[in-house]
C-alpha cells in the first residue's frame, strides 16, 4: 500500500516489562517495531501470552501496574505519546483511538443501558445533540447487525448474548470516527454470519475513511479475509512481518509455519490436528491426566443415550415486575429436541442470540425451562440438580474471566470441586491434581500460584477447562470453549477433548460458531436459528450436503484459509 501521509501509528523499539514479586522481571514486549498507514489493517498474531494485547494497551495508556514501558517510542498521527504516562496533547482515547476489547462483558458498564453507553462518547467529543446522538447510535446498532436495534438500545448488557455484547462494543469504538482502532479479538464471540458483516464493516471503514486498524487476533481466517499486513509475535518478540499474502502463503519462520499449519480445515476432517513438535511432552501429560481423571466404574455402553432433550421451551418475561403492566414474553428456545449418546460429541451451531447458550444453561440447571423434558443418565432433571448430577455434568463457559473467582489462586480454583466431590483424600493431593490438570491444558504447573487477572484471555479459558475436568464428569457442556484460544493451543485442546472422549468415554455438547472446529470435533450437528433447530444431521452429511438454506449460508460465510487464499480476487485485495 503506497501512501505519502504520515502513519497513523508508528511504534519504534518498544519494550514493556513487569517487575515480579520475587525480584525478577518479565519482559512482555521486546523491542518491537510496527507501523500502520492510513487505511491499512495490520494484524498482530501470536499465541495467547505472546504480548499482542500488551502492545495495544501500551499505545492506549492502559498498561496495568506494575507494567511499564522501559524503552522505545509511540506516535499516533504524527503526535508522540509520553511513554511514561501513555498520554499526549491532542490525542484523546475514544475520539482519536477507538478500542474493541476481547471481553465484552467487562468493557460495558452493567448499570447503564446500551443507548447511554453508545451516546456518552458522542455527546462528549462530537458536539451534537442528544437526539442526534441517539439517531447515530441506532445507525451503529444496525450497522453491526444487532436484531431489533430500537428495542436493544434500552437493554442492559446482561440482557444481551455474548455476541450481541461484542457488537455493542464495536459500535462504541466506531462512534466518534477515530483515526486508529485497536481491535483486540473483535470477532471472538461472533458467529460466522455476523463475523463476515463486522469484517466487511471494518474493511470499509479503513478504505473509505482512512482509519488505521491494529487487529489483534488468533484467527488466521480473519487475517486472510481483511488484513493488509501481518506481524507474528512469540514470547514478546516479532518472528515474522510482511504482507498478509506473503506471510500466509510462504511463511519463513518455523513458528509462523506452525501457526498456519494448526488452522483447522473446514473442507476435510482430520483424525488429529497438528501441534508444534515441542508440545509432544505436554500432549503426553495431557493423556496421562485424562486417564487419571476419567470417570471410574461406568459400565454403560458407548452409544447409549446419556442426554435426551424433548420439546424444550424457554420463555423470558412471563411475569411483569411492574404491577398492572402486561408482561412481554420472549421465546428464547422453541420446541427443541435432540439426544446425545455416550461417547459422542454433539455440536450446536447458529448465530448469536439463536438460543444455543440458553439450551446449554437450561441443561446445566442455570435456567428453568418453561416446558419440555430433560433426561440425563436415565434421570429426569427438574429445576434442581442433585450433587451427583452436578458432578457428572460440568460446563465450560464462554467467558472465562467471569467464570473464575478473582479472589482465589488458580490451584485453589481447580482444587475446589475436587475437594467438594471428595475426589482427593487431602488438600495437598487436590492441589497436585490441580497442577497436573494445568499441565494437561498446556500451562506450567507453577502458574497455579497466580490469580486469574494475571493471565491472558486464552490462558484463562484453559484454566476454566482444567477446572471442569477436575470432578471427573461423564459429560461436558462446552460453550465456545476455544473461542479465546490461538490456533496452536486450540489444536492442542481439541486433541485433548478428543482424548477425553476416546479414553474416558466422555460425552460432550459442543457449542461453537467456528464451523471448522465443529467439523473436526463433532459426530453430529444441530443448526439453530431463532430458537429452533432447523437441521440435524451427522457432521459429514451436514458439511457436504446441507439441506436448509440457513445452513448453506453459514457454510458459505465461514472464513477458510485455503478457500480465501485460493480465491484470486481476495488475493488481489490482500496485495493492496
Amino acid at each position: 500500500m503506497t501512501n505519502t501521509s504520515p502513519p497513523v501509528l508508528d511504534i519504534r523499539n518498544l519494550r514493556v516489562e513487569y517487575p515480579l514479586a520475587n525480584g525478577s522481571t518479565l519482559t512482555a514486549v521486546k523491542n518491537i517495531d510496527l507501523t500502520i498507514q492510513p487505511g491499512e489493517i495490520h494484524a498482530l498474531v501470536g499465541e495467547s501470552g505472546a504480548g499482542k494485547t500488551t502492545v495495544g494497551n501500551a499505545l492506549m495508556g492502559l498498561l496495568q501496574a506494575p507494567g511499564k514501558i522501559v524503552a522505545g517510542s509511540i506516535s499516533i498521527a504524527g503526535k508522540p505519546i509520553d511513554v511514561r504516562t501513555g498520554r499526549t496533547e491532542g490525542i484523546i482515547p475514544g475520539r482519536d483511538v477507538g478500542a474493541i476489547f476481547q471481553d465484552p462483558m467487562t468493557s460495558l458498564n452493567p448499570l447503564f443501558t446500551v443507548e447511554s453507553q453508545l451516546c456518552e462518547g458522542m455527546l462528549t467529543h462530537l458536539n451534537i445533540s442528544g437526539r442526534e446522538a441517539r439517531a447515530r447510535a441506532l445507525d451503529l446498532m444496525k450497522a453491526v447487525g444487532i436484531p431489533e436495534p430500537e428495542r436493544r438500545l434500552g437493554s442492559y448488557p446482561h440482557q444481551l448474548s455474548g455476541g450481541q455484547r461484542q457488537r455493542v462494543v464495536i459500535a462504541t469504538a466506531l462512534a466518534c470516527d477515530p483515526k486508529l482502532i485497536v481491535a483486540d479479538e473483535p470477532t471472538t464471540a461472533l458467529d460466522v454470519s455476523v463475523q463476515a458483516q463486522i469484517l466487511k464493516l471494518i474493511r470499509e471503514l479503513a478504505d473509505a475513511r482512512g482509519v488505521g486498524v491494529l487487529l489483534v487476533t488468533h484467527n488466521m481466517g480473519v487475517v486472510a479475509e481483511i488484513a493488509d499486513r501481518v506481524t507474528i509475535m512469540q514470547n514478546g518478540d516479532v518472528v515474522e512481518s510482511g504482507s498478509a499474502l506473503e506471510v500466509l502463503t510462504a511463511p519463513k519462520a518455523p513458528y509462523a509455519r506452525t501457526l498456519i499449519s494448526a488452522v483447522p480445515p473446514i473442507d476435510t476432517r482430520l483424525e488429529r490436528l497438528p501441534v508444534p513438535s515441542d508440545e509432544t511432552k505436554t500432549t503426553r501429560k495431557a493423556r496421562d491426566a485424562v486417564r487419571r481423571n476419567s470417570t471410574k466404574g461406568d459400565t454403560a455402553r458407548t452409544g447409549d443415550v446419556i442426554l435426551d432433550v424433548r420439546n424444550l421451551c424457554v420463555e423470558y418475561g412471563r411475569h411483569s415486575l411492574i404491577p398492572g403492566r402486561k408482561a412481554s414474553v420472549f421465546k428464547a428456545v422453541k420446541d427443541v429436541s435432540f439426544d446425545v449418546r455416550r461417547g459422542e460429541i454433539f455440536g450446536l451451531v447458529g448465530e448469536s442470540g439463536c438460543g444455543k447458550t440458553t439450551v446449554a444453561n437450561t441443561i446445566a440447571g442455570l435456567v428453568t425451562q418453561s416446558s419440555g423434558d430433560i433426561d440425563f443418565q436415565g434421570t429426569a432433571l427438574g429445576a434442581r440438580r442433585g450433587k451427583s448430577v452436578r458432578q457428572s455434568l460440568q460446563m465450560v463457559f464462554q467467558d472465562p474471566y467471569s467464570a473464575l473467582n478473582p479472589r482465589l489462586r488458580i490451584n485453589a480454583t481447580i482444587a475446589e470441586p475436587i475437594l467438594f466431590y471428595n475426589l482427593a483424600s487431602t488438600a495437598e493431593q487436590a492441589r497436585q491434581d490441580a497442577r497436573t490438570l494445568l499441565e494437561a491444558v498446556g500451562l506450567p504447573a507453577e502458574t497455579g500460584t497466580r490469580f486469574s487477572h494475571a493471565f491472558s484471555g486464552g490462558q484463562r479459558q484453559r484454566i476454566a477447562i482444567a477446572r471442569a475436568l477436575g470432578p471427573r464428569p461423564s459429560m461436558l457442556i462446552c460453550d465456545e470453549p476455544t473461542s479465546a484460544l490461538d490456533v496452536s493451543v486450540q489444536a492442542q485442546l481439541l486433541n485433548l477433548l478428543k482424548d477425553l472422549r476416546d479414553l474416558a468415554g466422555l460425552s460432550m455438547l459442543f457449542i461453537s460458531h467456528d464451523l471448522a472446529v465443529i467439523r473436526q470435533m463433532c459426530d453430529r450437528v444441530a443448526v439453530m436459528k431463532a430458537g429452533e433447530i432447523v437441521e440435524l444431521a451427522d457432521t459429514e452429511t451436514l458439511f457436504t450436503a446441507p439441506k436448509h438454506d440457513y445452513t448453506r449460508e453459514l457454510l458459505r460465510l465461514a472464513p477458510s484459509l485455503d478457500r480465501i487464499l485460493c480465491n484470486e480476487s481476495n488475493a488481489t485485495s490482500l496485495r493492496r
